[in-house]
């Protein structure tokens, strides 16, 4: 196929060698996979050669997705892929006017990429059709669930054929992704690809800092760290502008990804990433699953995730395609559970670092007695007493290289 020559696929990863010959005989999927495994193409190729011989100018095919982000990501792949065949694919999500997308459905299209609530916001006002649907891909599902997609998902479910192909991918199996997928799927093969653990292509480092010197510590980071692209991850949207708008003064490239930025900001802070018109990205997790960005070289995490799986989904942005990556996480005293619960996935001490020369024991700005802030203390910590730096234990020799000052 012209495509896969076009993309640049030489070898199979082990996702696609499981499961593009099971597709391609028909049988329904549950794949589990860690993320930059080449997952999108697994399913995307059975489906491409599916689509070759039939009706063209219909909806065979129905990927579903839980984020925008995601759904372009599977629509550049399809178009990649699909070079010299003349299929073609639209996506369908919200947060944009629906007009151009109304527009590409009745052009004529093979393959639905769709985030659920626009798909069935269009299939109401019958602009959609999935009466023809062959295939059905559930993508992230366990990401849908924890957005409250199940519901949408499973009217989308029965709305498509009962005769068809499922492939549903996870990265976990909640009790409700488990019977979502017992409804869906007709005696699936199940292929699992290890995420029982983050990739081995990332190393990792934890970097001790108290909690009001988190943004200095990240800045200096950023500025010892030889790298022209970093993912950085906060838990909220204020906290992802505010420590944007940090890196920014400190004299870095960089833009922000998060929920209250609009679609088309969203598309621009991407395509600007992937470009290398920005080094730097700030993100909360909605960037956390399905990024796909060429030679990220580390994820710092400013904030500890809640999870261990969201963890392995947000330095899954590194360390892809056999590259190797770089994982900082900056912890306070309160990260000490998830900490421990780190190191046993790890099935090892994960390695604490201090940075030389940064000075740890800078007081926190002091509050004023009715509870506010002091002047340039960050607003998430102020609700939380000033705690002295932990010691932190040091393993082998920091691994960070002198970066050029722009």
């Amino acid at each position: 196929m012209v495509g896969i020559k076009k993309a640049g696929y030489d070898v199979a990863t082990p996702i696609q060698e499981a499961a593009i010959p099971a597709a391609l005989r028909g049988r329904d999927l549950i794949g589990t996979a860690q993320t930059g495994t080449g997952k999108t193409a697994a399913f995307v190729l059975p489906i491409l050669n599916k689509l070759l011989s039939g009706p063209r100018g219909v909806a065979r095919a129905l990927i579903v997705t839980p984020t925008r982000e995601l759904a372009e990501q599977i629509h550049e792949v399809i178009r990649d892929l699909a070079a010299g065949t003349r299929l073609r694919s639209v996506t369908i999500y919200g947060g944009v006017g629906a007009s151009p997308q109304i527009k590409a459905l009745r052009e004529g299209a093979e393959i639905l990429v769709a985030c659920p609530g626009r798909l069935l916001d269009l299939v109401n006002q019958r602009q959609a059709k999935l009466e023809r649907i062959e295939i059905l891909v559930l993508d992230e599902a366990d990401r849908m669930f924890d957005m409250g997609f199940l519901p949408d998902v499973r009217r989308i479910v029965k709305a498509v054929p009962t005769q068809r192909q499922t492939m549903m991918f996870s990265a976990t199996f909640p009790p409700d992704v488990e019977l979502l997928a017992s409804q869906a799927l007709k005696q699936p093969q199940k292929i699992a690809m290890g995420i029982s653990r983050p990739a081995y292509t990332v190393s990792h480092a934890l970097y001790p800092v108290p909690a009001h010197l988190k943004s200095a510590l990240l800045i200096e980071l950023l500025k010892r760290t030889s790298t022209e692209s970093v993912l950085v991850f906060t838990r909220t949207k204020y906290r992802a502008q505010k420590v944007a708008q940090q890196i920014l003064r400190a004299g870095f490239k960089v833009t922000s990804l998060h929920g209250d930025r609009s679609q088309g900001q969203r598309q621009s802070a991407l395509k600007g990433f992937k470009s290398g018109q920005h080094d730097i990205m700030v993100a909360t997790d909605i960037a956390a699953r399905g990024l796909d960005v060429e030679s990220i070289s580390h994820v710092i995490n400013y904030d500890m995730p809640d999870t261990a799986d969201a963890y392995i989904h947000r330095i899954g942005r590194t360390g892809r395609a056999q590259r190797t990556g770089d994982a900082f996480t900056l912890v306070t005293p309160e990260d000490t559970d998830m900490i421990r619960t780190l190191d046993r996935i790890m099935g090892e001490t994960i390695k604490r670092e201090t940075l030389e020369g940064f000075d740890y024991t800078v007081p926190a700005p002091p509050r004023s007695a009715s509870g506010s802030r002091g002047r340039g203390a960050p607003r998430e910590d102020a609700r939380r007493p000033a705690r002295p730096a932990p010691t932190p234990t040091r393993y082998g020799k920091n691994r960070l290289a002198p970066r050029r000052r722009r």
